[in-house]
């Protein structure tokens, strides 16, 4: 169990009520938060098979964490480094103060640009961290109204940098892959003597591929799609690309249980297989 399945079962805790989201008459597998004949625990990546330098530190607005909908556990899937935290205006946690306080870690908070307060550093192309230093993702996760908040009325926050782009740069191109993975994914083809697959390209913003929640406006998608465009810009695009696919394969396995047309990629299974098992070849 990753840190968003352990706040999962906190939250719950706390409920003196049962939490009706929506398909709440679904039985659902209890880690991946869909309909148990479409559970997708067993095709995630194994542990130790995804490394990186980054770290996320999801604050999640009270029962953000209790929608089966909720994307930021597929970050926690993959990225070793997740930490999730539930967000309060008025209650200080102290291992979520810990964290942002560890030597090792950079925090950087994850926030359209406009929203800066001025002379606020905002890293919009690359990710620049200090010698010695890990970038730490902190993601605001909740509906666009909830993220807003939180960002207004976390002060603990404003000490730190943005991270933001603009999602019209992405709308309809594909996440940025390094000349290094092209050139190691294009050597194991050559080798099989097969034909390196052309990626799927990657919509964001008014495009965004995450078809479940209803958006109030044109730039916003999804907390996974956020986070692996932040990976990509840290330069680990073969961990951008993997979260990508992986977004693609909830999206779509979440959709067979509901009644209305499954707006998913219905290759997105064969596109995250082939991806994943040339990383282990």
């Amino acid at each position: 169990m990753h840190a968003v399945h352990q706040l999962h079962q906190f939250r719950k805790s706390l409920s003196t009520t049962t939490y009706k989201a929506r398909g709440q008459r679904v039985i659902r597998c209890p880690l991946c938060q869909l309909a148990k004949q479409f559970c997708i625990c067993a095709m995630g990546a194994k542990e130790g098979e995804v490394s990186s330098n980054a770290g996320f530190l999801l604050l999640m607005y009270d029962t953000e964490v209790l929608k089966p909908s909720n994307t930021g556990k597929l970050i926690a899937d993959l990225v070793p480094d997740t930490y999730a935290f539930l967000w309060s205006r008025t209650t200080k946690n102290d291992e979520l103060q810990a964290v942002l306080d560890d030597e090792k870690w950079q925090p950087f908070v994850v926030f359209p640009q406009e929203y800066a307060q001025e002379n606020r550093p905002v890293e919009t192309q690359h990710i620049n961290c200090s010698t010695g230093k890990r970038p730490l993702f902190i993601m605001l996760d909740g509906s666009w109204r909830e993220a807003k908040k939180m960002f207004r009325k976390s002060p603990y926050l404003d000490k730190f940098p943005l991270v933001s782009f603009d999602p019209k740069l992405f709308s309809g191109s594909q996440l940025p892959r390094s000349k290094s993975s092209e050139s190691k994914l294009a050597e194991s083809a050559s080798l099989k003597g097969e034909v390196l697959p052309i990626i799927e390209q990657t919509p964001v913003g008014e495009n965004s591929r995450y078809t479940v929640r209803k958006t109030e406006l044109a730039h916003q998608f999804s907390t996974a799609e956020v986070a692996a465009r932040v990976l990509a810009m840290s330069g680990e695009h073969d961990n951008a690309h993997l979260l990508d696919l992986w977004f693609d394969v909830f999206n779509y396995q979440y959709q067979k249980s509901v009644c209305q047309r499954n707006k998913g990629n219905p290759k997105a299974l064969e596109n995250y297989q082939k991806f994943i098992n040339k990383k282990r070849d």
